[in-house]
């Protein structure tokens, strides 16, 4: 009838913000295996982190399921989200950084399949983002959540970047056309 439960318990219409969250959520975990089995296919050692951005997608999603509004503290303990991964994302974010060209144009999605996947990742990540930060604005998620989303994104554009080096492959950037 055009409901859905959160976790909770509590009953509310599928087109709601945070039904919208979730579902960009479980976008963003497929994009991003998508990506892992595109880069997988080319050897790269990343893979694993991003099987575990997927689990932590997971608990992000578990944070959205459980609005702060009607949440008992059994839940909340439950579905908690801390810094920690955070943190992690921005170690991951200067050890791939450090070792890459410096950027002087605008890059555009391309540099092989696992780069442009994991730029698609990217893009995913952000509209995710968008979906997420109304919700924690209202009181109804952890800022963490919109933090890691924030994090994750300039991850995947690093190792998108990362990605095409490692297989030689060129990064796109953007011409302005002539008038």
């Amino acid at each position: 009838k055009g409901f859905s439960s959160t976790f909770t318990g509590e009953r509310r219409p599928k087109g709601d913000r945070i039904f919208e969250a979730l579902g960009a959520t479980d976008e963003l975990s497929s994009a991003i295996g998508l990506a892992g089995e595109f880069s997988s296919e080319k050897g790269h050692t990343f893979v694993e982190q991003l099987h575990r951005v997927q689990c932590m997608l997971q608990d992000v999603g578990s944070n959205l399921a459980t609005p702060l509004s009607s949440a008992r503290e059994a839940h909340r303990k439950r579905t908690s989200f801390s810094e920690k991964p955070v943190l992690e994302l921005e170690q991951w974010i200067d050890s791939y950084s450090e070792q890459l060209p410096p950027l002087r144009a605008f890059i555009l999605p391309s540099g092989g399949r696992s780069s442009a996947a994991l730029h698609f990742s990217r893009a995913v990540c952000r509209r995710a983002e968008r979906c997420v930060v109304p919700l924690v604005q209202a009181g109804e998620a952890d800022p963490n959540v919109a933090k890691y989303l924030n994090r994750l994104s300039d991850y995947l554009f690093v190792l998108a970047r990362y990605a095409a080096m490692k297989e030689g492959k060129e990064e796109k950037i953007y011409i302005k056309p002539e008038p």
